[in-house]
């Protein structure tokens, strides 16, 4: 029997009805919903306000969805309906299986995909926000036994009411959900490291919920000054170019200002914002720690290890294939700390991930060179799996 195959990172396309369905009656009025307009266009809407064009992916091919995003814009009709083009594998659990046995795939954690979208437009009003977050992960169980064991639901949540935080990690993991999508963003002012949301960490430790950090519209590291490609853009151009940063930010502030250190059975994953920026952020973080507390005359906060060693005791990264992984290895010193990832069905992704990973002579690898990349990181982040010692 072979190494399994876990893919850190497909989505599952949320129903017309899923927010509807599942969010709390008291909440429906502010249900997200997806609605179509005149000419047959589907948009995602949130009360009076679009979110976002509904859209059927394929990966590879994302010219193809700037192509419609532009028609639509005119107030063009589209080629065919949205609901005529959607596949049943894109949000069918049951149907998703089928293409994991296509694809050699065993398992898949499964995010959102129009939750991507619209955290930080719903950020004005908390309640609204939660409540849809919620939505989602109500959905999460029933995703959780469609999927038999193989799939794995992400579930959604905001650190901004610690109460409600800590129903809802209680609930995912009753429901057998391992980890849950975070923004790595202030608090409402705060940084993650902050005295007050110590509390959060202890929940996720507590019901082994991990926390990842996953691109989507959240609250951004700059200031929204610099992102002038106007409301209309899928992704503003600055989110491509600095895709890890929010993330390298908020893992810092974890490890420097002892969140780890305070947490140490606390997994971290690190989801689709690139792999190769961590051999060079874990020197400059070593580095950064070990220059500032000589210059200022004591550390940041007190801690046991080297931070690069928080890092690679608790954090896990999904690496693409076409970032090479087996030479981010060598740079890392053969730490064992990328998982696989297709993105599957996104236009960015791939429907054949152990083909892309495979090519190449010089750096292409398969389940059985690698185990970790392919099972064994994505177990820990799981929580299936122990760390050396303990």
């Amino acid at each position: 029997m072979g190494t399994v195959v876990i893919d850190s990172d497909q989505h599952l396309v949320e129903p017309r009805d899923l927010w509807s369905q599942h969010i709390d009656p008291q909440h429906r009025a502010d249900a997200i919903r997806i609605e179509d307009d005149a000419v047959g266009n589907s948009w995602l809407r949130w009360r009076d306000e679009t979110l976002g064009l509904g859209l059927v992916q394929t990966p590879g091919d994302t010219e193809a969805i700037g192509v419609q995003r532009a028609a639509a814009y005119r107030g063009e009709p589209p080629a065919a309906h949205y609901d005529d083009l959607l596949p049943p594998d894109h949000w069918d659990a049951r149907a998703r299986l089928n293409v994991l046995d296509a694809m050699g795939v065993d398992e898949a954690m499964c995010f959102p995909n129009y939750g991507l979208l619209w955290e930080r437009r719903l950020g004005r009003d908390l309640v609204a926000q939660l409540a849809n977050m919620r939505a989602w992960n109500r959905w999460c169980a029933a995703v959780r036994t469609d999927g038999r064991g193989r799939l794995h639901p992400v579930g959604h949540v905001s650190l901004r009411d610690l109460d409600w935080l800590d129903t809802e990690l209680h609930g995912l993991a009753s429901a057998g959900v391992r980890t849950a999508m975070v923004a790595p963003a202030l608090v409402d002012g705060h940084p993650l490291s902050h005295p007050d949301l110590d509390r959060a960490w202890s929940a996720f430790e507590a019901t082994g919920v991990a926390p990842v950090f996953h691109v989507a519209d959240q609250p951004r590291p700059f200031d929204d000054a610099w992102y002038v490609d106007g409301d209309d853009a899928f992704v503003p151009t600055l989110e491509s170019v600095f895709l890890p940063t929010a993330a390298a930010l908020a893992t810092t502030d974890l490890i420097v200002n002892g969140v780890l250190e305070r947490h140490p059975h606390l997994r971290l994953g690190i989801v689709e914002l690139s792999a190769v920026w961590v051999p060079l952020y874990l020197m400059m973080l070593d580095g950064g720690v070990d220059f500032t507390t000589r210059l200022n005359g004591r550390p940041p906060a007190g801690l046991s290890l080297r931070p690069s060693e928080y890092f690679l005791r608790q954090v896990r990264v999904s690496s693409f294939a076409y970032e090479m992984p087996a030479h981010l290895r060598s740079q890392l010193g053969g730490a064992e700390l990328l998982m696989c990832c297709s993105d599957y069905p996104h236009s960015e992704g791939t429907a054949d991930p152990l083909g892309d990973y495979a090519q190449g002579s010089a750096h292409g690898v398969t389940p059985d060179d690698w185990p970790g990349l392919f099972s064994g990181c994505a177990e820990f982040l799981l929580g299936r799996e122990h760390r050396p010692g303990d």
